[in-house]
């Protein structure tokens, strides 16, 4: 079990576009995928992707039965996506409050499709092809970006919207 340390907002690292995964079923890549989900967990993570740990890599884990920082959130399975693709399904998007454990302390409004198709590989290199709605496709999307060196508050159309979460949720916006 390793926890690894998150980059924060700031770090050039989080700017860039990750590279793709070109070998599977490696036991790098199963330290890495392990690392991911023990250091999501130990943060209270939705998800997690490889940059934010410092590894430019096209890799993302996401999933929770329930988690404290998202109390209201349905379950989202337990994923390894890797070289991802997102496919909108349709052009309804829906506003919905992100934080992210790369920009601590702050949730804003983002704007985010509401119905996605996501593909990839698994870390045996099988093929994955999901559609995912609600929570479930907020999370995969938010997660896929920081594979482009996207981070949430770039998505925002209203930066007055940004915030603590303590305050944010002191003056019952949360």
């Amino acid at each position: 079990m390793a926890i690894i340390p998150v980059l924060r907002m700031g770090n050039p690292l989080l700017k860039q576009r990750a590279s793709d995964v070109t070998e599977f079923n490696t036991a790098s890549l199963d330290q890495l995928i392990q690392d991911m989900f023990d250091t999501m967990k130990a943060e209270d993570g939705a998800g997690l992707a490889a940059p934010q740990i410092g590894i430019s890599k096209r890799v993302v884990v996401f999933g929770f039965d329930a988690n404290p920082r998202y109390q209201d959130a349905p379950p989202v399975p337990r994923t390894v996506l890797i070289n991802p693709v997102i496919t909108a399904l349709d052009d309804d998007m829906e506003q919905g409050w992100e934080g992210c454990l790369s920009v601590p302390g702050l949730r804003g409004l983002v704007p985010r499709y509401t119905h996605v198709r996501y593909t990839g590989f698994d870390q045996y290199g099988e093929p994955i092809d999901v559609t995912a709605e609600g929570f479930h496709a907020r999370v995969v999307q938010h997660e896929c970006d920081h594979l482009d060196g996207i981070l949430y508050p770039q998505r925002m159309n209203d930066l007055s919207s940004l915030g603590f979460t303590e305050e944010l949720a002191a003056a019952g916006r949360l």
